[in-house]
C-alpha cells in the first residue's frame, strides 16, 4: 500500500501530469489527422523523453498512445476518412450521423465510450495481467489465423444489398495488400517490374485514398449538395445520460472483446474495431439502421479499439511481447529509462508500474475533458462550404500520404485507389470490405504459412487446436446463417413484388 501512494504521488506530480497532457494533445492531433498516426507522433515524442524522470517519461508515451487511438475518431465521424485504421469501423454509422446533423453527439458518445473502454481494459490488466498473458501467449498461428478468419467472415454483414459485391470488394481489399515483397520468403509479387511497387501499398496510404479522395471528387465537381445542406444544420448538444447508461451492457461486451484482441500479439485495434461493430449490429434488433448512422455503431467500435490500449499492455509488462507497433515503441521508451519488462518487473519495478496505471487513468481524464472541450468547435468543420473543405482536406492527405515513408509512390498510391473508390462508390459497390480485407489480409496470409511451416505443411495443425476449431467453426456459422438471411430477404421482397 505504501508503495501504491508513493507511486500514486509521483504520478501526479505537476510535471508528471503535465507530461501525460501533452502527451495526450498530441496523440489526439496525430490521431485526428489522416496519415499522421499516433505510432509517428510516439517517434517523434520517444527523444523528447529522453531527459525526463522515468515515471513522466512513461506517461509522455502512454498519453501519445492513448490520445491517437482516440483522436481517429474526430475525423471518421466529421469527414468519413479515418484518421487511424482502428477508426475504419467508425466511419460507417459515424459520418451518416455527422450528415443529419449529430456529429456532436457521435463525437460525445464516442469519447465516453473511448475512456470506458480504456480504464475498463486498464482495470482488468490490474486484476489478471498474468493469467491473460499466458493465455494470449498461448495463441500461435493457427489460432491467430482461425482468429482473423472469424473476423473476416464479417465481411458477410458489411456488403450492404449485395454478398457477392462485398465479396469482390473484400478480395480487392487482399489483393491490393499482396503487392509488393513477401514477408516470408522476400521475393516480389505483383510488382511488374516496378521497383517502386516492391515497397508495397502501405495500409494508411490506402485509407486515406478510398475515404478522402472520394469526398475530394465529390466536393469539387459540385455533387452532394444535399448532404451538404443536412451536414450544416450542426447541433451541438451532448448525448443524454440516460441513453449512455443504456449503452452500458454493449460498452461492457466490446471492451471484454478489445482487452482479449489486445492480449493477442500481432492483432490490434483494427480488428477488434471491426468484429465488435459486426457483434453490435448482430445483437440490435434494429439491423436495418447500421451503416444509416446508428449510434451502436460509433460505440461499440470506439470501446473496442480503446479497450485494445489496455490489452497490449499485458503481454508488454509480463513478457516483453509488444502486440503492435506503437507498443514497441514503447517498450524502447521503458528500457531507455532502465525499466525492462519480463516477469521480474512486478519485483523490481512496482513502483513505476504502479506509476504507469496512474498514468493512464490521468490521459483518459485528459482525453475526456480535451475532446469534450472540443467538440463544440470540432463541429463548426461541417459549416466550412464543402469546396473548401475539399481543399484543405486535399493538402491534408498529399502531407499525410508523403510523411508515412517519404516517398511520393505513396501520393500516386494514394490517387489511383482513391479514383477505383469512387468508380466503386458510383457502382454501389460498398468500400467498407475493402478495408477489412487490407486489415486482415496480411495477418491472415503470414500466420496461415506460418503454421503449415511449422507443422511441415500438414493442415491438421488447425484440426488440433480447440480454440483454432472454434473461430473457425463461428466463422463458418456465420457466413452460413447470413447467406441464409440473405437468401431468405430475396425470397421476400420477390413474393412481395409478385
Amino acid at each position: 500500500m505504501e508503495m501504491f501512494l508513493h507511486a500514486a504521488q509521483l504520478a501526479l506530480d505537476p510535471w508528471a501530469v503535465g507530461a501525460v497532457g501533452l502527451g495526450t494533445f498530441i496523440g489526439l492531433v496525430f490521431g485526428s489527422i489522416p496519415g499522421l498516426t499516433f505510432t509517428v507522433a510516439l517517434a517523434l515524442a520517444l527523444p523528447i523523453t529522453f531527459a525526463m524522470d522515468s515515471i513522466p517519461a512513461t506517461g509522455l508515451l502512454l498519453g501519445t498512445y492513448i490520445g491517437g487511438m482516440t483522436g481517429g475518431s474526430v475525423s471518421a465521424i466529421l469527414l468519413g476518412i479515418p484518421g487511424t485504421p482502428s477508426a475504419a469501423a467508425t466511419v460507417i454509422d459515424g459520418h451518416p450521423m455527422a450528415k443529419r446533423g449529430e456529429a456532436s453527439i457521435a463525437l460525445g458518445a464516442a469519447v465516453v465510450a473511448s475512456v470506458f473502454g480504456g480504464l475498463f481494459s486498464l482495470l482488468v490488466m490490474i486484476v489478471s495481467v498474468n493469467l491473460v498473458s499466458r493465455l494470449a501467449i498461448g495463441f500461435g498461428p493457427a489460432e491467430i489465423f482461425a482468429l482473423v478468419v472469424f473476423g473476416l467472415s464479417t465481411i458477410c454483414g458489411l456488403c450492404g444489398g449485395s454478398m457477392l459485391k462485398g465479396l469482390l470488394s473484400g478480395v480487392v481489399g487482399l489483393m491490393i495488400m499482396t503487392v509488393g515483397m513477401d514477408q516470408i520468403e522476400g521475393v516480389p509479387r505483383m510488382t511488374f517490374g516496378s521497383i517502386s511497387l516492391m515497397q508495397g501499398v502501405s495500409l494508411l496510404v490506402a485509407m486515406i485514398g478510398l475515404f478522402a479522395v472520394p469526398f475530394i471528387i465529390e466536393a469539387s465537381s459540385g455533387t452532394g449538395g444535399a448532404a451538404d445542406a443536412r451536414a450544416t444544420r450542426v447541433r451541438a448538444e451532448m448525448p443524454g445520460l440516460r441513453l449512455l447508461m443504456s449503452k452500458g451492457w454493449l460498452m461492457v461486451r466490446c471492451a471484454l472483446l478489445g482487452t482479449g484482441i489486445g492480449a493477442i500479439p500481432g492483432t490490434g485495434g483494427a480488428i477488434a474495431s471491426f468484429l465488435a461493430y459486426d457483434h453490435a449490429r448482430r445483437m440490435s434488433p434494429e439491423k436495418a439502421s447500421f451503416g444509416k448512422g446508428n449510434l451502436d455503431g460509433v460505440i461499440a467500435p470506439e470501446t473496442a479499439n480503446n479497450a485494445v490500449t489496455g490489452g497490449t499492455m499485458i503481454p508488454l509488462l509480463s513478457l516483453g511481447i509488444p502486440g503492435d507497433p506503437a507498443t514497441a515503441i514503447v517498450l524502447a521508451g521503458l528500457m531507455i529509462h532502465g525499466i525492462s519488462p519480463g516477469p521480474a518487473l512486478f519485483m523490481n519495478h512496482a513502483t513505476e508500474v504502479y506509476g504507469m496505471y496512474a498514468a493512464i487513468v490521468l490521459a483518459y481524464f485528459w482525453v475526456l475533458g480535451l475532446q469534450l472541450a472540443g467538440i463544440r468547435l470540432f463541429v463548426h468543420v461541417l459549416k466550412i462550404p464543402r469546396e473548401l473543405l475539399a481543399a484543405g482536406v486535399l493538402v491534408l492527405c498529399l502531407i499525410g500520404a508523403w510523411s508515412v515513408r517519404n516517398s511520393v509512390f505513396d501520393i500516386y498510391a494514394m490517387g489511383v485507389i482513391g479514383v477505383l473508390a469512387y468508380l466503386l462508390v458510383a457502382l454501389r459497390v460498398p468500400i467498407t470490405p475493402i478495408i477489412l480485407g487490407m486489415v486482415l489480409g496480411p495477418t491472415i496470409e503470414n500466420e496461415f504459412r506460418t503454421a503449415l511451416m511449422l507443422s511441415g505443411g500438414s493442415s491438421d495443425i488447425f484440426l488440433h487446436s480447440p480454440v483454432a476449431l472454434l473461430f473457425l467453426g463461428l466463422a463458418a456459422l456465420v457466413i452460413v446463417l447470413q447467406t441464409v438471411g440473405e437468401l431468405r430477404l430475396r425470397a421476400y421482397k420477390q413474393k412481395v413484388n409478385a
